[in-house]
């Protein structure tokens, strides 16, 4: 019997949004694909998604996580302290004007984190896969849960109600940075949420049915309206080729 394939599911992520020199995306995702996928994984990490932001023609958004806060350190030391890097760094840091938008993360409820089979994912130089990939990020004032709790109880369950089921919803990791030679966000307190759709279309008509939901459009929706720091940032992102967030 062959053996089953290994389920990955970190209880800690990164959300890394990265703002590029004009016209040098498909440079840097090629290089990512080819060189950075399997070579971050045998240090101990997972490469999830990695996208072209459609709303954005410069801006690079990817995924990673990490078992723990400990085996992120151990991890990201030994691949940026590492040959791979060295080799291939350069080139991949002269495509960036900024890599510092990154939000640390952990799944906000059990088994609301990202899945993901590395044993399906497509060999370098694999095409783009149709579909999109929403990430929606509210923000709420530190320390403030009320928000956090509306998206937890209410607005999940409503977006399960009125179309596909969210890929995961994720909140801020709270625990300092493991690793501060890469700068992650702090003071936050945000809620992500990834959703995955065959086409524009299909998660325009989810955002309209979400809305006529009786209890989201006249509890829900307003609450997280009232708590949030500023509108959500929504991000509609188009995976590359060996992204496993499709």
């Amino acid at each position: 019997m062959p053996p089953t394939p290994l389920v990955v599911s970190p209880a800690v992520l990164e959300l890394r949004q990265y703002t590029l020199r004009p016209g040098r995306r498909d440079e840097l995702i090629e290089l990512f694909d080819r060189e950075f996928v399997e070579t971050q994984e045998e240090t101990g990490m997972s490469v999830l998604g990695q996208f072209r932001d459609l709303g954005d023609p410069d801006r690079f958004v990817w995924l990673r996580g990490f078992p723990d806060m400990a085996a992120r350190r151990r991890a990201l030391t030994d691949f940026y302290g590492g040959p791979v890097w060295a080799e291939h760094g350069p080139q991949a840091n002269a495509t960036m004007v900024d890599s510092d938008d990154v939000l640390l993360l952990r799944p906000l409820t059990a088994g609301s984190g990202i899945e993901v089979l590395p044993s399906e994912r497509p060999r370098p130089g694999a095409p783009a896969p149709a579909g999109l990939v929403t990430a929606t990020v509210y923000s709420f004032p530190p320390a403030r849960q009320a928000g956090v709790e509306l998206v937890r109880d209410g607005l999940l369950p409503a977006l399960r109600e009125t179309g596909p089921a969210p890929v995961a919803a994720l909140t801020t990791e709270t625990s300092p940075n493991t690793f501060p030679r890469l700068p992650v966000r702090t003071g936050e307190n945000v809620v992500v949420v990834i959703a995955s759709y065959p086409d524009a279309n299909a998660h325009r008509r989810h955002l309209t049915a979400v809305h006529a939901h009786p209890r989201a459009r006249d509890q829900i929706l307003p609450g997280i309206e009232r708590e949030q720091t500023g509108p959500p940032q929504l991000l509609l992102l188009s995976p590359t080729g060996r992204s496993l967030i499709s």
